[in-house]
């Protein structure tokens, strides 16, 4: 059985949401987050960049959430979270799934930390982040999910930096995006896992 290191708040929630939808159960260990709001240091007896999530398998350490996610997919033969591998859509829907954290993740943040804080939002980084969800109701299109009716892996991976900005109220004119995340949040995984676990984002 994986064991899945969860810390209190973050991107651990994907993985549960995964496996919930695969039926698969995990050891979970739960990590508190600081005062400040930090992953605690006994994370770093785990990983030595005090990372999370991480998962245990058959002695193998595995980080980073869309290596996850692969990862447990592709150990359970898990194809329904992903367009079929010989269509244009397979591998639009594996560049997704590595925008969210290579790319969107960093200019979103730029918005999220001193939204979280209560100070103004730069301008721009407003804008950046402006750009990049313009970007990603083009990716939704019709809808309701990123490739169609079905939740992919790109749509789990997505979740958490939109809970994020849906939560400090920074998803500004984006329809389309407040309906994605309304769509995602009934996802039976998504609910699975957070009753699991507890809410993605913290109250604000």
């Amino acid at each position: 059985m994986i064991t899945l290191h969860a810390l209190k708040y973050s991107r651990a929630t994907r993985v549960l949401w995964l496996l919930a939808d695969l039926g698969q159960p995990c050891n979970r260990v739960d990590y508190d987050r600081t005062d400040s709001f930090r992953a605690p240091d006994s994370l770093k007896q785990v990983h030595p960049l005090g990372k999370s999530p991480v998962i245990e398998d058959d002695g193998e350490m595995v980080a980073e959430s869309a290596t996850i996610l692969r990862y447990v997919a592709a150990k359970y033969g898990d194809e329904a979270h992903t367009p079929p591998q010989d269509t244009a859509a397979y591998w639009q829907h594996e560049a997704v799934l590595d925008y969210v954290e290579a790319s969107f993740a960093e200019v979103a943040l730029q918005a999220i930390l001193p939204a979280f804080d209560g100070k103004p939002v730069p301008d721009k980084a407003r804008a950046a982040l402006h750009q990049h969800l313009d970007y990603i109701t083009q990716l939704i299109g019709d809808g309701p999910l990123l490739f169609g009716k079905r939740a992919t892996l790109a749509d789990i991976q997505m979740s958490y930096i939109i809970a994020l900005l849906a939560q400090l109220d920074l998803l500004g004119d984006h329809p389309a995006i407040a309906a994605y995340w309304d769509v995602l949040q009934k996802q039976p995984g998504y609910i699975a896992a957070l009753k699991a676990a507890g809410p993605m984002a913290p109250s604000v």
